[in-house]
């Protein structure tokens, strides 16, 4: 009986193993990027890591193969998509950034549904304390040499304007404006390494001095010089826009009017790759990301958290704050990829 009872027992167990080990390989495959290699991009800006990240721990708990994020300027990166040597961006924006999306291919090449962050603004700024004594709340105003002094860093009687990196989406959009409110003769567009330009433009008015400057939200500093209180937005005297932007209305309903529209931030990924990809194309379409937070992360990274493992535990942070929400994202994706 012994020997009958374990001659019994041994087909169940091969059996038991056999379907334990076909359950885990099922298992494998029911996640939909096995296999799958998935390059992500960035431009030169450190905080754009934190959004980047983010998607890319999405795409890896669906199984994706996710390397570590390239960096390149915008122009090279809508390219670099668009012929699949990259797979996705998770910041681009729109409409600042419509010249390079369509340049790159458009919607032919690309694949880009759902907004990923809202209500993303730009334009210049002055200091509070000059705007009030001289009186100044128009771009326009530098045109008169006296105003045009007052920002004047380098004493040849021109305003120095902190403004964008070369190839930006923001740079052509500034020397559009320059011409436009005819200020290229008073106004010094000062371009290189935004980080270092802005960090210099915040010394100076720690010092008292007054400044002029380019920013956008999310970013993190409007955290440090705050609008409203430390400095002022400037308005334009009309809606000046370059090449697919042109016939964007910047003006708002109250009738001010920044010089940029009100952009909102998609990830944009190789419409091939999404089309063979339901499962990510789902995922891209649904993430979205509060702009507050955003902003709170860069200015914990300007503050000094911005080593690569501190951003990535401010990603993990996030998901387990947002877990539910980050849970579903992923039960949503994984549906996609089986339906027929």
């Amino acid at each position: 009986m012994k020997h009958l009872h374990t001659t019994c027992l041994r087909p169940l167990t091969m059996a038991a193993l056999l379907s334990l080990g076909l359950g885990a390989s099922a298992q494998a495959q029911e996640l939909p990027g096995q296999g799958v290699r998935v390059t992500p991009i960035k431009s030169s800006i450190a905080e754009e890591t934190f959004q980047t990240l983010l998607v890319s721990r999405a795409l890896e708990k669906l199984g994706y193969d996710v390397a570590d994020i390239k960096e390149t300027e915008y122009a090279t990166g809508f390219v670099a998509i668009a012929n699949g040597d990259a797979t996705f961006m998770a910041v681009n924006w729109k409409p600042l950034h419509d010249d390079f999306y369509k340049n790159a291919g458009g919607d032919a090449k690309f694949y880009r549904e759902g907004t990923y962050v809202t209500n993303s603004l730009q334009g210049y700024l002055i200091d509070k304390k000059t705007a009030d004594a001289h009186g100044i709340n128009n771009l326009e105003q530098l045109k008169k040499p006296e105003i045009a002094k007052l920002f004047d860093t380098n004493g040849d009687g021109k305003a120095d304007l902190t403004g964008c990196n070369p190839g930006w989406g923001c740079e052509a959009v500034i020397e559009h404006h320059l011409k436009a409110y005819e200020l290229a003769g008073s106004v010094t567009h000062n371009q290189g390494s935004y980080s270092a330009l802005i960090a210099d433009t915040i010394a100076r008015y720690k010092q008292g001095q007054p400044v002029l400057y380019y920013t956008w939200t999310p970013y993190w500093v409007s955290g440090v010089l705050k609008p409203g209180s430390d400095v002022v937005w400037l308005q334009v005297p009309f809606t000046a826009l370059p090449g697919e932007q042109a016939k964007v209305e910047t003006k708002l309903a109250d009738g001010s009017n920044y010089g940029f529209p009100v952009n909102t931030q998609h990830i944009v990924a190789n419409k091939q790759f999404a089309q063979q990809n339901p499962a990510a194309a789902k995922l891209f379409a649904l993430m979205q990301l509060p702009i507050a937070d955003v902003n709170a992360q860069n200015l914990r990274m300007q503050e000094g958290e911005n080593s690569a493992a501190q951003v990535a535990r401010h990603v993990d942070g996030w998901i387990a704050a947002n877990q539910a929400t980050f849970d579903g994202w992923i039960e949503q994706a994984k549906a996609a990829a089986k339906k027929p």
